[in-house]
């Protein structure tokens, strides 16, 4: 399980980029962290078991093509760096 999350020994932050939150649930749209989670990845102190543990807890609050196309972005950056709303972006602006 942990080297589904992980590249090169750093687990990689979930944010793809579509950085919304709403207003009544409180979860980003693109990734579906709190502003708690979003508070605990930044933490240079928070454990890699909490991260691991809170990918689940995020992905477990997706659905639908909100849970695919997570899934797809967090895969692509996981191997190149950047979300596929980066990737995007620069192709437009070639």
């Amino acid at each position: 399980m942990y080297s589904v999350f992980m590249k090169d020994s750093n687990i990689v932050s979930p944010c793809i980029s579509v950085c919304k939150t709403d207003p009544i649930s409180g979860f980003c749209y693109g990734c579906g962290r709190s502003n708690e989670d979003k508070t605990g990845w930044k933490n240079p102190e928070t454990p890699n078991e909490w991260k691991i543990a809170n990918l689940e807890t995020i992905r477990n609050r997706l659905n639908g093509w909100q849970k695919e196309a997570f899934d797809k972005s967090y895969a692509f950056k996981k191997e190149t760096g950047m979300s596929l709303i980066k990737k995007k972006l620069l192709e437009q602006k070639k």
